[in-house]
C-alpha cells in the first residue's frame, strides 16, 4: 500500500475532502466545477489561465512534483515510458502533439480531477498544479528544464518545499514542555551523562540546568 491509495481497485486515492476550498482561494472550487472524471468537466477547465509564471523557482517546484507523482507512468522525460509500464500501465506520453495542443488549464484540470487511467492528483496543492503545468511545457520544449531524477531514499533539495497551507509558525508548545527530573537524570545516567545535571532540551530557553516554576498537582509536581 502506498500513501493516499485505497484497498479497493474501484475506489480512487483519497483526495481533498469534496467541495473544499483551499485557504489560499481557488479558481475552480467543487461547488463550481464538478470534480467528475469526466471529458465535459475536463474541457470546461480548458480556458483557465495559467497565473503562475514559468520561472526558475516554478520549473524547480514542478519537477520535483512531476517526479515524484507523475513520472511513474509518464517517465521522466514525458515520453510514456515510466516504470509502471512494465507492469501493464499504458504507456501515454505527454510531448507529442496532441499534449501540446492541450491548453495550460485542460493540463490543470486533467491533474484536479482524472481522467480514464489517470486518478486525481489534488494532493497536489491548486496552486502546485501550475507548476506541474510550466514544467510538463517545459518537457515539452518550451523551456529548458532539468529532467535528472534523485536516487530512491534521498530527500533534501530533491524534495518540495513547504506548501502554502503548511503552518508557517513554530509548534506553539514545544518549548512548553519540559522534561521531569526523574526522566532527565534517568535520561542523563543511560547517556553517561553526570547525575544530577541536566541539560536544555532543542528550542528551551531557559538557562541549563534551569528548571521553571513547577505548581504541587497530586502529590507530585509538574512544569
Amino acid at each position: 500500500m502506498e500513501p493516499w491509495e485505497s484497498l479497493s481497485d474501484t475506489v480512487p486515492p483519497r483526495a481533498n475532502p469534496q467541495n473544499s476550498v483551499p485557504i489560499q482561494g481557488s479558481l475552480v472550487p467543487g461547488f463550481a466545477v464538478s470534480r467528475q472524471p469526466l471529458p465535459a468537466t475536463i474541457d470546461s477547465m480548458a480556458t483557465l489561465a495559467n497565473p503562475v509564471a514559468a520561472d526558475a523557482r516554478s520549473l524547480d517546484n514542478g519537477r520535483k512534483l512531476y517526479q515524484i507523482n507523475c513520472a511513474v507512468c509518464h517517465g521522466a522525460n514525458g515520453m510514456g515510458a515510466g516504470p509502471a509500464v512494465r507492469y501493464g500501465m499504458a504507456g501515454i506520453a505527454l510531448v507529442n502533439d496532441q499534449a501540446r495542443a492541450r491548453t495550460d488549464g485542460y493540463i490543470w484540470g486533467m491533474i484536479r480531477n482524472g481522467r480514464g487511467l489517470m486518478p486525481p492528483y489534488n494532493r497536489i496543492e491548486e496552486a502546485e498544479r501550475w507548476d506541474v503545468v510550466n514544467y510538463v511545457r517545459g518537457l515539452q520544449g518550451r523551456y529548458q528544464v532539468d529532467t535528472v531524477m534523485a536516487a530512491p531514499g534521498v530527500s533534501g533539495n530533491a524534495l518540495p518545499a513547504a506548501s502554502l497551507t503548511a503552518p508557517t509558525r513554530p509548534a506553539p508548545f514545544f518549548n512548553a514542555v519540559r522534561q521531569t527530573a526523574g526522566s532527565a537524570a534517568a535520561r542523563g545516567a543511560a547517556a553517561g551523562a553526570t547525575p544530577g545535571v541536566t541539560h536544555a532540551a532543542p528550542g528551551d530557553t531557559t538557562a541549563a540546568g534551569a528548571r521553571p516554576d513547577t505548581t504541587a498537582v497530586g502529590g507530585g509536581r509538574r512544569p
